[in-house]
């Protein structure tokens, strides 16, 4: 059974904003962080984004910083990646992740959305 699973994905045009989730079926264990990743076709895996258990500490990889916004609502186990201003190289197929702390590893993903964005 997979843990995480992310939605929201789809296709937009360069310029729109898109939000995408992760929600978090397991037993949650306090103090997570959790971590945005894509992968686009032919390219590395890269890093988005993370945002710390409290929510007080994200992090963004340099092609998105000021473009998106990550942020969490722990009641509902659910972390929020919001895209905006995008971009034809944007398009990838986002997994999230959790650590047990930023830097520490990604032990656990989910199987990913795909997003899309024409020019």
């Amino acid at each position: 059974q997979v843990r995480l699973k992310e939605s929201g994905g789809g296709l937009v045009q360069a310029g729109d904003s898109l939000n995408i989730s992760c929600t978090d079926s397991g037993r949650v264990v306090k103090g997570y962080t959790t971590g945005w990743f894509r992968r686009a076709p032919g390219k590395e895996r890269e890093f988005v984004a993370a945002i710390n258990w409290n929510g007080d500490s994200t992090y963004y990889g340099d092609s998105v910083k000021g473009r998106f916004i990550c942020s969490r609502e722990n009641d509902k186990k659910t972390v929020h990646l919001r895209m905006n201003s995008l971009k034809p190289e944007d398009t990838a197929v986002y997994y999230c992740a959790l650590a047990k702390e930023y830097g520490s590893g990604w032990p656990t993903w989910g199987q990913g959305t795909q997003v899309t964005v024409s020019s």
